[in-house]
């Protein structure tokens, strides 16, 4: 299993069996309890975590006292890269949504496996490309989506790296609170709130407590301009 999930991975995707194999036998297992933080943003940064089964929020809180959500991360999501590559402090604060399961890798051993390798250093070099292409995909969609857009598409990323709707007529669950959404995209819950209702009256989704079922998905993409 522990395989298979790396290399699902963009970081080790060009690796071998036999690299994949070592670096396998390099993770650790940790487990974590809904509502309980990873990490916060200013620890130390000593590992890159991948996650088995859950869901971990990554914020920034503000000086307000609220929180910016960078991204809600799920199984096979893996995230504490650039504490390995550069030494830093955590940028974000890591809290788990849901009882979650993890494969831990620190800093010594990845490092020493880097060192070996230079398919593995190059694969590291695109998926942090990757990760700084979404950021810049965040960027321009606040500058140039209206909210309405910005849920839609933010909605159906959701549902993407879920892998739960082979189809897009299958109805699909999201589990976020109105006021996670609300941080995940930028604006207020009272906004959200009146951007779901509309959603509902179109039949492409209802809402439960705490949980979001896409019937529509199609219809949803059409939302993106």
């Amino acid at each position: 299993m522990p395989v298979l999930l790396i290399r699902q991975i963009p970081l080790f995707a060009s690796l071998s069996p036999v690299e994949l194999e070592t670096l396998v036998s390099m993770l650790r297992r940790r487990s974590i309890h809904k509502g309980d933080f990873l990490f916060h943003k200013g620890d130390e940064g000593t590992a890159l975590y991948i996650i088995s089964k859950g869901l971990i929020k990554i914020a920034v809180p503000t000086k307000q006292g609220d929180e910016v959500t960078l991204a809600m991360l799920m199984d096979g999501d893996f995230f504490g890269e650039m504490a390995l590559l550069d030494d830093m402090p955590r940028s974000a604060d890591a809290v788990a949504m849901s009882d979650t399961q993890l494969y831990v890798l620190n800093r010594t051993d990845f490092l020493s496996f880097l060192i070996h390798d230079e398919h593995a250093v190059r694969a590291i070099f695109q998926a942090l490309s990757l990760r700084l292409r979404r950021t810049d995909d965040m960027v321009a969609e606040v500058c140039f989506l209206n909210v309405s857009a910005r849920l839609a598409k933010r909605l159906a990323d959701l549902v993407t790296s879920q892998h739960q709707a082979e189809k897009d007529d299958q109805a699909v669950d999201i589990h976020l609170t109105q006021r996670e959404l609300a941080s995940l995209i930028g604006v207020s819950r009272e906004t959200i709130n009146r951007e779901l209702k509309v959603l509902r009256q179109k039949g492409i989704l209802t809402t439960a407590r705490n949980t979001i079922t896409i019937h529509d998905l199609e219809r949803l993409k059409q939302r993106i301009k």
